[in-house]
């Protein structure tokens, strides 16, 4: 088996193109990963999944080890087998639940105690547990433990946080089984704070992991703070390995900081959307709620070729989710998990070619037109 590795094949500026190799298969980077929480994509097969071009999925600790549990799918194969999904899998280490429900939760030095918010049980997980976790679920690439903070100006407590996680970062590495084809990232944390970012980046450089995740952003910063925070963060970053930013995001979002330098996302975005009538279009997201879609029998988008746009109109989904029918959120999922997976691809394509720039104006230029009034405007 080939051993975890990370290849840049080209650069546009700071946007590179690349391949991470993992137990599982390769992945293509610029990479999208759609989320899978609890070992499946909502509203979608693996089958349709891939179909989409998404090479990688990610499974979250928290969730798993909670229903079904880890050594449940362990003994069953692992979770590639259970979820029928043959390619990469990528684990959060259950950090951001962490934060999420910080009701629940009481966290120390060695860990974290919280009660599950399905039962009420109490379960402990500290860095040593989520990389075990993890292994039993066979995740080709696994997170380290760390603790992250709500969006605040607190520096102190963002300090206080960040080193927090650095030491669990050496714990987390500690504890993980190094084996051919898998993967440990560690995790940037420091909030809004360069100096914490590059003090944060240069402990877990230290340290040595596989690939490099950059935590605590998407969580209500606006968007250009996040995107001064990368370009501030990027020169600290190593060249040769992989640059994953969690929870991010829209497609606007994607853009930027792929050209900023980032190689990796995830986002419950376009597959939450898709089950609340909204979908992303090259024009910008269309509500197909909204009455103005009841008569309309063009496609969502007309340059798409998932099958929600091939083979049904905007009139039909309309009707579905109003009526609501589940076909409605599974075609609007379809879709945006393949309108994502078509934006990497040309993200890739225009960093290959030279293009980026290009690309990116045209883009932005697309959304600028708007979704429907210009096209009836046309006719």
């Amino acid at each position: 088996m080939a051993a975890f590795s990370y290849k840049i094949s080209a650069k546009d500026g700071s946007a590179r193109l690349g391949q991470v190799t993992t137990a599982h298969g390769v992945i293509d980077t610029p990479a999208f990963m759609p989320v899978g929480t609890a070992g499946t994509v909502k509203a979608m097969m693996p089958g349709s999944v891939a179909e989409t071009g998404a090479q990688i999925v990610l499974g979250n600790t928290y969730h798993l080890m909670l229903r079904p549990g880890a050594d449940r799918i362990e003994r069953l194969g692992g979770l590639h087998k259970f979820m029928n999904w043959p390619g990469p899998i990528l684990t959060d280490s259950g950090g951001f639940q962490v934060m999420s429900l910080s009701k629940l939760r009481k966290m120390t030095e060695d860990g974290v105690t919280f009660q599950s918010h399905i039962d009420g049980s109490k379960h402990e997980l500290t860095p040593e547990t989520s990389i075990d976790i993890q292994r039993k679920l066979d995740a080709d690439i696994t997170m380290q433990l760390d603790e992250c903070p709500a969006h605040s100006d607190d520096k102190k407590l963002i300090d206080t946080s960040m080193q927090l996680s650095l030491r669990w970062a050496e714990r987390s590495k500690a504890a993980f089984d190094d084996r051919a084809g898998y993967g440990l990232f560690g995790i940037v944390q420091g909030g809004v704070f360069d100096d914490l970012r590059e003090q944060s980046a240069k402990g877990l450089i230290d340290i040595d992991f596989h690939g490099m995740a950059i935590g605590g952003l998407a969580v209500g910063e606006p968007q250009d703070v996040m995107f001064n925070v990368l370009e501030g963060l990027m020169p600290h970053m190593p060249e040769d390995k992989p640059r994953y930013l969690m929870g991010v995001g829209t497609p606007e979002d994607l853009v930027g900081a792929v050209s900023r330098g980032v190689d990796m996302f995830d986002c419950v975005m376009p597959t939450r959307s898709g089950r609340t009538g909204k979908a992303f279009t090259r024009r910008g997201s269309v509500n197909i709620r909204n009455a103005r879609h009841a008569d309309d029998p063009r496609p969502l988008d007309e340059h798409c070729k998932c099958p929600a746009c091939k083979d049904y109109s905007r009139a039909y989904i309309h009707h579905l989710v109003k009526a609501q029918e589940i076909l409605g959120p599974m075609l609007l999922t379809w879709h945006n998990v393949h309108y994502y997976q078509d934006l990497m691809w040309w993200l890739r394509k225009s960093i290959g070619e030279g293009t980026l720039e290009e690309f990116v104006q045209r883009f932005h230029d697309d959304k600028l037109q708007g979704d429907i009034e210009p096209l009836l405007k046309e006719k």
